[in-house]
């Protein structure tokens, strides 16, 4: 064999191991998350969905939707760990370019991980959610044979009939925006418009949920880290608050247990029962405060309060930063590129440092956003509740996590957290060209995030204050209905 042919050989033999490298690991790491998803998925879901008689038919329908349920969990768990991943994935490469046992992580690789999450969050929200749905709520056609396969051919047609419906708002939008011969011609493309187009959209959209969600997410993760946490108290004496809770709780027990025994007493006990509750409730909480050590009563609290400002405060002032950038430089704004040039340079002008603190800033932003989606009062119904779930709010959840989770990549980019440029279909979209969309919607958050934080901020230590020094017992003057000289 001539020197030539076997330099192509070996060529082509590499790529070939490289794609099978690639196709194992990326195989391995979505199995991984599949696992946990089902987990995830088995530890909320009503138990009265997923019968054990293997010959029910109910039962077999939704087991087939769970498994649809945890395929989109694991992709939307997958589309938060993308940008993560590659940012890590790329500082690895410069610390240990030579390295022999990390030479799979490359380019080639991340590449393909990002057009899997956004081959797979398109199938699922435009294919397995809906399906699931039609899927559960099915019973076949009136006349047919009754059956898995007469719940498939109704879901089939319904889901047909639901995607025509769909593509053909999505022409007509299409056609009334743009007017000229490219745009006509571009609408008998399924393919390559269609499907990016809408995708565009319902990534649009869950951008803007992102946008609502997570300022009052961060307020909410404050509330709730106040809750979880002892907090310190200025001028205050436990073991004498807990005390006279006990006093009054033995108290209000006492007058219960003679209401009950005596006839002569004319006692509301219903209100007493809510009175003594109300003691119990506080005594417990005494009782956890006092528990705690000085450490934990000192320290935690103001820690992890400090933390959550520090982080809310460096997002605020990153995005502030890139707006600066986007009046100033035209490169600033979020873009797609075809190649990853992993391992040439560091994305972050602190180096490793400041790629780490990227990837907390992303997991931070999506925890906010996620506690926020779940806290606001239009989704408060959607909160799956432990081994009460039924299948249809399992469906609804896997939806909305999907949707804000495979927004974060082009969230975390349009704010300028990370400069990680977007890898595949992630940057085609047609808004992230728009500079007033992009410099709004940073104003938007920083905006938001500001007003929350200063407000939370504000109200908790006014609060504080008034407390330790008994100004919260003071009556509050009663406003007048009328003037003094007025007669009534």
């Amino acid at each position: 064999m001539a020197p030539v042919e076997h330099d192509a050989l070996a060529v082509r033999e590499q790529l070939f191991h490289e794609r099978v490298r690639e196709c194992i690991i990326c195989a391995l790491l979505f199995a991984s998350l599949y696992i946990l998803c089902h987990f995830i998925i088995t530890h909320f879901k009503k138990q009265t969905d997923f019968a054990a008689v293997h010959d029910d038919e109910d039962a077999a329908v939704n087991r087939i939707a769970l498994g649809m349920c945890t395929f989109t969990l694991a992709v939307a768990l997958g589309a938060v760990l993308l940008l993560p991943f590659s940012i890590i994935s790329n500082e690895v490469l410069l610390s240990f370019p030579h390295n022999y046992y990390i030479q799979w992580l490359n380019g080639s690789l991340i590449h393909g991980l990002w057009n899997l999450v956004f081959l797979f969050s398109n199938m699922s929200l435009v294919f397995l959610m809906p399906f699931a749905y039609f899927f559960t709520e099915s019973e076949g056609f009136a006349g047919s044979k009754k059956g898995i396969m007469a719940r498939v051919y109704e879901t089939s047609v319904v889901l047909l009939l639901l995607t025509l419906l769909v593509l053909g708002m999505v022409w007509v939008a299409s056609a009334i925006v743009g007017n000229n011969a490219a745009s006509r011609q571009s609408l008998y493309d399924l393919w390559e418009y269609y499907l990016p187009y809408l995708y565009s959209c319902i990534s649009l959209f869950g951008v803007l949920l992102l946008l609502l969600c997570t300022p009052f997410g961060l307020s909410t993760m404050f509330t709730v880290t106040g809750k979880l946490l002892v907090k310190p108290r200025l001028l205050e004496d436990l073991d004498e608050q807990l005390s006279c809770t006990r006093f009054e709780e033995a108290a209000v027990s006492r007058r219960i247990a003679s209401g009950k025994t005596s006839c002569w007493l004319n006692l509301n006990v219903g209100l007493l029962r809510e009175q003594l509750l109300a003691i119990q409730s506080k005594r417990w909480k005494l009782e956890r405060r006092h528990r705690a050590s000085p450490w934990q009563r000192n320290l935690g609290y103001p820690l992890a309060m400090l933390g959550l400002l520090a982080l809310t405060g460096i997002s605020v002032l990153i995005v502030c930063f890139h707006v600066l950038e986007l009046l100033l430089d035209d490169a600033a704004m979020p873009r797609g590129i075809q190649d990853a040039p992993l391992g040439q340079v560091s994305f972050s002008i602190f180096g490793t440092f400041g790629a780490a603190l990227q990837v907390v800033l992303i997991f931070y932003l999506m925890l906010s956003s996620v506690v926020g989606f779940y806290s606001s009062p239009l989704f408060t119904r959607l909160l799956p509740e432990r081994q009460d779930t039924p299948l249809t709010k399992i469906i609804g959840n896997c939806v909305s996590l999907l949707v804000l989770s495979s927004a974060l990549p082009v969230f975390s980019r349009t704010l300028g957290i990370t400069r990680f440029d977007l890898l595949g279909d992630f940057g085609r979209f047609n808004w992230l060209g728009n500079f007033y969309i992009v410099f709004l919607y940073n104003m938007g958050f920083a905006a938001l995030t500001t007003l929350c934080l200063v407000k939370k901020v504000t109200w908790a230590v006014q609060e504080e204050l008034l407390r330790a020094f008994g100004l919260h017992k003071l009556p509050l003057p009663v406003p007048r209905s009328r003037p003094l000289g007025e007669r009534c």
